[in-house]
């Protein structure tokens, strides 16, 4: 049976909107933000998901849900931020086989990660399309005002640190696409770090005050780090036997080293990458467990302009100006 706009408000996103505050039960057109404390600043992040970009198309729809949802908390933490609430909008196929069955698995998706992570959907719009799958989630986080991580701050001296692991995502991708043969067992883990995120949403918080700058990885450890060298000014370089790797991803990586590749370039990794005053070193590695989440120094940030992945012999490996996310 075909359900109507407001059905599927009423049905799916009506309930997952019990108990924010403001958001009257999706009933009226725009939610009410409450004032933030004293001290306290919001932060806002938007990001769009199209299927057959940043999701295949048969992904199970509570998957595409929560990941969704997790690359804006994943922006959130890059900021330092608390997750506060989400709007959402999407558009699905006139076409699509079972949209009511879609529609229960994307709910329950959302309904299992607002759960984890203590938030609600404020509101938002359902439309539909003659293309794919399209979604985009704004999420809003709090932070203490002025003291918001930022991609710029780094300075020369300071180390430079990842969260995780990194890699995991790239190898997934191609192992669910078929383009890299399965070596094990473990490949299960890396098209699960695929298709579900992990926001470091208790360690970005955490780093506010020691962290001097700081962004997600999404669209590649490299060219995420040339983001941070150009807005701080600086020069990053990275080592690349430091780079921390899953067991599964070495793996791949000791059977073709020009893996490597990827799993610097490849993206969706969703972890932190930041910079720090080596006299926080202590700091940073105890807020990281209490945060349970492993952080690894990776590298340093020197005087100077762009990114330099080093291996253990301190020369420059080639090949990696190319590779890493970009739409254009």
């Amino acid at each position: 049976m075909a359900l109507g706009e407001f059905e599927r408000i009423d049905r799916f996103f009506a309930p997952l909107s019990r108990g924010a505050d403001g958001a009257f039960g999706l009933t009226d057109d725009a939610a009410l933000l409450p004032a933030p404390p004293i001290g306290t600043a919001w932060v806002v992040t938007v990001d769009a998901l199209v299927a057959g970009i940043h999701f295949l198309a048969d992904d199970p729809s509570d998957l595409v849900a929560r990941k969704a949802l997790r690359v804006n908390l994943s922006d959130l933490a890059a900021m330092g931020a608390q997750p506060y609430g989400y709007t959402l909008a999407l558009a699905l196929p006139k076409d699509l086989a079972d949209p009511v069955s879609w529609l229960q698995g994307f709910a329950e998706g959302l309904g299992a990660d607002q759960a984890q992570y203590g938030i609600h959907l404020l509101g938002g719009d359902s439309v539909s399309t003659t293309g794919p799958v399209t979604l985009s989630v704004t999420a809003f986080g709090t932070v203490p005002r002025g003291r918001e991580l930022r991609r710029a701050g780094a300075r020369a001296g300071d180390d430079l640190w990842v969260s995780g692991t990194i890699g995991d995502s790239a190898l997934g991708l191609r192992l669910q696409t078929g383009d890299l043969d399965s070596s094990g067992p473990g490949d299960a883990d890396l098209v699960d770090r695929y298709r579900l995120p992990q926001p470091r949403t208790a360690l970005g918080p955490a780093l506010v005050g020691l962290a001097t700058a700081a962004l997600d990885v999404s669209d590649g450890l490299v060219q995420d780090a040339r983001h941070m060298a150009r807005r701080s000014g600086v020069s990053l370089v990275i080592e690349a036997s430091a780079v921390p790797l899953s067991a599964s991803a070495q793996r791949h990586v000791d059977r073709s080293a020009a893996l490597l590749h990827d799993v610097l370039t490849g993206g969706d990794d969703y972890e932190l990458l930041f910079a720090a005053l080596p006299s926080r070193r202590g700091e940073i590695v105890r807020a990281a467990e209490r945060a349970g989440i492993a952080v690894t120094r990776i590298g340093r940030v020197e005087a100077g302009e762009d990114v330099r992945v080093v291996g253990v012999d301190g020369r420059p490996l080639g090949g990696l100006d190319r590779g890493g996310w970009d739409h254009f």
